[in-house]
């Protein structure tokens, strides 16, 4: 089988992955990319402004084979070069990271060369040749790789069609979009039949629609062609349109980590309710607040709604059975991964026993705060 055919569009396995309903990868799903206890420092500096720096401190993670893995975090936490770890462009101070079984951290140039190949990467500043057409940025790591003419040519031609870029191939950089720029990266990195995507800050740079764009041709890679995506970020958004499972990171340490749907539903690290408040506006702040109580003369209460929670049929009991009335007066809920999530706050009306007695029971079954007495 040349090495073309290993990848054909029109191929079986393309087939069967096509279908929407892809099954998430689980616990039990063996790792593609393993982290033990790794560290990354650098020196910046000389003489008295001299200092070292820690980057990575102690991570530990598995990125499961096929699944979408993001890694979010601010300017400055140490995911940018957690991913280059990954495919030794930095090397570990200490721990060990492999990837696909092999050992990463303390390889030479020489042993680390068959690991890259497994090893696709997209970048925030799409790093195209200018000087090579669109066809022939797609086609350089097929020719590194010592791919025939012809081979290079019938794959060039399906990553074309893949990206639907296919009438731009005599282009040249700067004759495209900033879309078009990074949909050229993504063909370039699937050229070679990577095992792993590595996708650093690619959406950045774009606007929301084009970032749209890229993340369903991420999604559509990992869904068709079963490859593994690692998604560094800062924008929760990505994360959430896109993303299996999230790691959340501060100050090179990794401070949470799940399934997207419960990162975003049952954040615990005060970083991550940072990040989630960027995206789900469910609670009310201070200024929302005041126009509440200027408008509601009941018990305001915010409530966390969850999967599996449900504070509906505590609220019918409260009026059928206490005659306490209830309005709800902001919030939200937002599904991701076929959960709910999210807050709604509640006005509560009646005799102020019924109405104590009602918060009680929601509390029973779900996070309450009031936020007006």
């Amino acid at each position: 089988m040349t090495p073309a055919e290993q990848f054909h569009p029109d191929s079986e396995p393309v087939a069967e992955a096509a279908d929407t309903q892809r099954r998430r990868p689980g616990p039990e799903t063996e790792a593609i990319v393993r982290f033990d206890g790794v560290t990354k420092s650098f020196t910046t500096g000389k003489g008295r402004t001299k200092r070292d720096v820690t980057a990575v401190d102690d991570v530990t993670l598995d990125i499961r084979r096929g699944e979408i893995f993001g890694v979010i975090g601010y300017s400055g936490a140490g995911k940018s070069t957690l991913v280059r770890l990954i495919n030794g462009l930095e090397p570990v101070t200490s721990g060990v990271v492999e990837v696909d079984g092999r050992r990463v951290d303390g390889r030479t140039e020489n042993q680390l060369a068959p690991i890259r190949r497994d090893i696709g990467m997209i970048f925030q500043q799409f790093n195209l040749f200018t000087s090579r057409s669109v066809a022939g940025n797609v086609e350089y790591p097929l020719k590194q790789a010592g791919w025939s003419a012809a081979d290079r040519r019938a794959r060039v031609k399906e990553l074309l069609e893949f990206v639907g870029l296919s009438e731009r191939a005599g282009n040249y950089p700067e004759q495209l979009s900033g879309g078009q720029k990074q949909r050229v990266g993504i063909a370039r990195a699937l050229a070679a039949n990577p095992k792993i995507l590595l996708a650093d800050e690619s959406t950045s740079a774009l606007d929301p629609e084009t970032t749209q764009e890229v993340l369903a041709l991420l999604r559509r890679a990992n869904r068709e062609f079963g490859i593994t995506v690692v998604l560094i970020t800062h924008e929760m958004d990505v994360v959430r349109s896109i993303a299996d499972r999230v790691a959340v990171m501060d100050s090179g340490r990794v401070v949470e980590m799940g399934p997207t749907a419960q990162i975003f539903s049952a954040g615990q690290s005060p970083t991550t309710r940072r990040f989630v408040s960027t995206v789900v506006h469910a609670e009310p702040d201070a200024e929302e607040l005041a126009h509440l109580r200027a408008r509601h003369d009941g018990r305001l209460v915010v409530m966390e709604i969850r999967e599996g929670v449900d504070v509906g049929t505590v609220l019918s009991r409260a009026a059928a059975e206490r005659g306490v009335g209830f309005r709800i007066v902001f919030g939200g809920v937002s599904v991701l991964q076929e959960q709910s999530f999210g807050s709604l706050t509640v006005e509560l009306l009646g005799e102020p026993q019924a109405v104590e007695d009602t918060i009680a029971r929601l509390a029973e079954a779900t996070t309450v705060k009031e936020v007006s007495a």
